[in-house]
């Protein structure tokens, strides 16, 4: 597909409908682009500021087909865009992240050994997809969590033993599932990583995160943690973005251990609930960033 950079003047379509996409289509216009938005959700409040909105369905070929057509690269706004309609907008023009980001980000277990590929540290962790797995399972205490569709503190149950476990995965549903074991951590944190068609990635400041029930409720920027600490996190953050050989912008939430040991949790392919700080307080925000790589 053409690597050629997208002019000021181009469209770009955005599949997701939310509050990320919108402010990414808030920052398009500021640079000269027109956007798209393509959401299942007939008022989708990315629209609104938008200069058109196909409102159709993700299995919609039809509808997915028009609207990669009429534009000129496309991006994402969740990482839970089915796979197949980002394939089906690759087929036809640029998608920037492309699908690889999105297949890795969309399946816990696939995303850890993706990490454990790059040489990038994670918490312990092993499978649930059977009986036999739930009775051997050493990771404990832990959290259960299921593979695919968990968001926000969704899908996922703590467990202190083998029979607490045992109960988590019939209440989830006997679904494959990843089991991982509690961390010890001092704090939490996120790095966000830019990069360009051209290669070049640079990381925002490292933002010290504050989730409460699972659900990110601050940042802050600086983090105060030793420069070792934020180093490794920078690094740990541009292996990513390399080996996923990212157009775009991409997230890394990250555990700190009370040893200082970096510790990979989940990465978003797009922009990030802990990068809203960067509209304010950067020379361009994560949005922005995300117009200009792809």
């Amino acid at each position: 597909m053409n690597a050629a950079p997208i002019a000021p003047g181009s469209t770009i379509g955005i599949l997701g409908g939310g509050q990320l996409g919108r402010m990414t289509a808030l920052a398009a216009a500021r640079l000269g682009y027109r956007c798209v938005v393509y959401s299942p959700e007939r008022h989708a409040i990315a629209a609104d500021v938008a200069a058109g909105h196909v409102s159709a369905a993700y299995d919609d070929e039809a509808a997915l087909a028009r609207f990669a057509t009429d534009v000129d690269v496309v991006t994402y706004e969740f990482e839970n865009v089915p796979e197949a309609a980002v394939g089906a907008c690759q087929r036809l023009k640029p998608v920037r992240p492309g699908i690889k980001p999105i297949h890795i980000a969309q399946h816990r277990l696939r995303e850890k050994q993706f990490f454990a590929s790059l040489g990038i540290g994670t918490t312990r962790h092993e499978a649930i997809r059977s009986d036999a797995d739930v009775a051997r399972a050493r990771a404990l205490p832990g959290i259960l969590k299921t593979c695919t569709e968990g968001y926000d503190g969704k899908g996922q149950i703590r467990v202190a033993d083998g029979e607490r476990l045992a109960a988590a995965w019939q209440e989830l549903g006997r679904r494959e599932c990843i089991l991982e074991a509690l961390v010890d951590f001092a704090c939490e944190i996120s790095v966000i990583v830019a990069r360009g068609l051209d290669g070049v990635a640079r990381c925002f400041p490292i933002g010290l995160n504050d989730h409460q029930g699972g659900i990110l409720r601050t940042t802050t920027v600086p983090s105060g943690l030793p420069s070792d600490v934020l180093g490794m996190a920078e690094r740990i953050g541009m292996a990513l973005a390399q080996g996923l050989d990212l157009v775009g912008l991409v997230a890394l939430e990250m555990f700190v251990t009370k040893e200082g040991q970096v510790l990979a949790n989940e990465m978003a392919p797009r922009p990030h609930n802990s990068g809203h700080w960067t509209i304010d307080a950067c020379a361009t925000s994560q949005f922005e960033q995300l117009v200009r790589a792809i």
